[in-house]
């Protein structure tokens, strides 16, 4: 016996219609029909699992994140960069935490939603992805080096995070 794979994530939202067409515009989510619960809610569809928004007075955790995969990383990205979401990881300069790369390729870039809940975005190979972002990519191992089983380390179980070989 044993889990299977993730349901859903829950988080809050100041304002529960701001922070659903957040995910609608960004991340082209999908409203789909919830329980009625004591506080109010709205479910969005992320593939084969969900996304629970939730409408409590509380704070966004400063480091908890959920992560989502999604299938233009440019698009989004520049979404990102219009919208100006990156994460500042607590800094109060004006420079953005930077995007990462591990050592399977995967890259990772980090924002806030308007509740300030922090979100990864996955992209399975930063070749795949133009120069001008590449060359804003930093290497993780730059930062803290990856050693023994760290150098094997991956954010995509299959390799490819679903994605054919190019």
């Amino acid at each position: 016996m044993g889990a299977i794979a993730f349901n859903h994530v829950s988080i809050h939202a100041d304002d529960l219609e701001e922070s659903a067409q957040f995910y609608e515009e960004v991340f082209d989510m999908e409203r789909i029909p919830s329980p009625n619960f004591d506080v109010d809610v709205v479910w969005l569809r992320c593939g084969d699992a969900q996304l629970h928004l939730f409408d409590r007075d509380v704070d966004a955790p400063a480091s908890h994140h959920f992560a989502v995969t999604v299938d233009d990383f440019e698009a989004v990205y520049e979404e990102i960069e219009r919208r100006g979401l990156f994460d500042h990881d607590g800094d109060t300069s004006d420079e953005p935490q930077r995007m990462y790369a591990l050592a399977d390729g995967a890259v990772q870039l980090y924002v806030r939603d308007p509740a300030h809940n922090l979100i990864e975005v996955d992209w399975p190979d930063v070749e795949t992805l133009e120069e001008s972002i590449r060359d804003a990519i930093v290497d993780r191992a730059d930062q803290n080096p990856q050693t023994g089983e760290a150098e094997d380390a991956t954010l995509f179980m299959d390799g490819r995070g679903g994605y054919p070989d190019p």
